[in-house]
């Protein structure tokens, strides 16, 4: 069996908005500790695949900047010899957008294969995470449209609704369903917080952008409402930091056992 190799490693986070101070995960660097005579051998950098998150918490983003990092420390990494200064280099030179994460040590026969794992485990979603995040939301948005149908107004209401047209060309976000009565657009989603807490911080982040162009361009207020799980616990930090945001953004919450009553009020101000 192979020697355990001591390694250590720290996370990138991009950081759009200082005061928000909201992130995500862009990166991981590993590096293999120095064992008191010889330096480590090991130091690499690995950016995510995958800039839907990114796009979600910033529209703005400049990806090709993000992009071009990735190399850029990756040469850091592999020309350098001071590895025990490269926390504090990568701090001088990147901007305060990109921040670090503590470092944490780990113990791996292999490092290619420890930054494989930190990886998947840091800047990817499982397959895992996945169906069990879309069995979340396909729970609440089964029941959403259980209760809107029984009130006769499913087929009253827009869905999928793209922001795009709210915010920026190319933003992903689709709301789940929406209806206009007396002036104001009532717009709701199917937010699964036991399963991915950052849904509620891309929403968070998005409405007031999507409030402000929809009074533009509609000439209409918005109101949104989260449908999120029954009785979750607000003494879990995740939950309460979650729905602490979505407070913060003006945003309703209600759970999936307040659609009848949600739905009811729908069919009185749509007259159906």
């Amino acid at each position: 069996m192979a020697d355990n190799r001591q390694c250590e490693f720290f996370l990138l986070r991009y950081v759009p908005d200082a005061v928000k101070n909201e992130f995500v995960n862009i990166g991981v660097v590993l590096l293999e500790s120095s064992n008191g005579e010889a330096r480590g051998s090991y130091a690499d950098v690995r950016f995510t695949g995958d800039w839907r998150r990114v796009r979600c918490l910033d529209p703005n983003v400049d990806l090709e900047v993000l992009q071009g990092i990735e190399e850029e420390l990756r040469t850091q990494l592999i020309e350098g010899t001071d590895r025990e200064g490269v926390r504090r280099r990568l701090e001088e030179s990147l901007s305060n957008t990109i921040q670090l994460s503590a470092t944490k040590a780990c113990l791996t026969e292999s490092p290619a294969e420890e930054m494989e794992r930190l990886s998947k485990m840091y800047l990817e979603r499982s397959r895992a995470i996945g169906k069990k995040e879309e069995s979340g939301r396909q729970a609440i948005l089964k029941a959403m449209r259980h209760e809107f149908e029984k009130a006769g107004v499913w087929q009253l209401m827009t869905k999928r609704i793209p922001v795009a047209k709210y915010t920026q060309p190319g933003d992903p976000l689709k709301i789940d369903c929406g209806y206009r009565p007396n002036g104001v657009i009532k717009l709701l989603q199917a937010v699964p917080l036991e399963i991915d807490t950052d849904a509620a911080k891309v929403l968070a982040y998005s409405f007031p952008t999507i409030r402000s162009g929809i009074q533009t361009k509609e000439r209409a207020d918005a109101e949104l409402t989260a449908i999120v799980e029954p009785h979750l616990d607000r003494a879990d930090a995740s939950i309460d930091f979650a729905l602490g945001i979505l407070e913060q953004s003006k945003i309703r919450i209600a759970s999936s056992n307040d659609l009848a009553r949600i739905a009811e009020a729908a069919r009185t101000e749509l007259r159906a």
